[in-house]
């Protein structure tokens, strides 16, 4: 059993616009879409439950019609945060199998890079993909600050994907401000996770030049 958890809960506060930033237009369709349609492609059979704020239900039916968009997915009301979104989602996974947890915010995730990701995760229980850091990096301290050694350093990326069984149980602890991705809570309960090489490509829009960048990678794939 494959599933993935789509999540499109945040309000895109740093993109200036009063359009949630899952609805932005990229290529023509809404930013969130994309990644589900990703999936979708790669396994039609594949389980997907996205996650949205409920005030924003209504809307996201809309805009399935204006786009003539019709993939076969479950919404799931949001929390308010990630980790109780992303929980939300889990606590309707009663098979074990594998899950995909995704930012919405990633629309330019490639169907290599899922297989791959399966792949892995089918092997070593887990598999999260991570970048070089290309630039120099400072590590603060109060008004100090030292260099820090980037070749040691990766950027995290989505999807992580873990055994459903495995996920749930780190899920059932309190949420702390220290999780910042589902590797992190997994790894909290001593559990180890594999990392593998994801794409540069596959960004997150978190700012307004972002979606341009998004919009020039789309029209022209590395």
């Amino acid at each position: 059993m494959k599933t993935a958890i789509i999540v499109a809960g945040g309000a895109g506060t740093r993109m200036n616009s009063s359009t949630p930033k899952q609805f932005l237009l990229l290529n023509g369709l809404p930013v969130v879409m994309h990644p589900l349609t990703a999936f979708f492609r790669f396994d039609p059979s594949i389980r997907l439950l996205l996650a949205l704020p409920e005030q924003l239900f209504d809307s996201w039916k809309e805009l399935q019609q204006h786009h003539n968009w019709s993939i076969p997915h479950e919404v799931v009301p949001g929390g308010k945060t990630r980790f109780h979104s992303v929980k939300n989602c889990l606590a309707l996974l009663h098979e074990e199998g594998l899950v995909a947890i995704h930012d919405g915010a990633r629309p330019l995730l490639s169907g290599s890079l899922i297989n791959r990701l399966f792949s892995t995760a089918e092997e070593e229980g887990t598999a999260i993909p991570v970048v070089p850091v290309n630039e120099s990096v400072r590590i603060l301290d109060g008004s100090v600050s030292k260099p820090a050694d980037r070749s040691r350093l990766r950027v995290i990326q989505t999807p992580q994907i873990f055994r459903i069984s495995g996920i749930k149980k780190a899920y059932d602890q309190s949420y702390r401000p220290a999780f910042t991705d589902d590797a992190t809570v997994f790894e909290s309960m001593g559990n180890p996770v594999h990392l593998i090489d994801g794409e540069p490509t596959n960004m997150k829009i978190t700012h307004p030049a972002d979606l341009i960048i998004a919009e020039a990678l789309a029209d022209h794939p590395v």
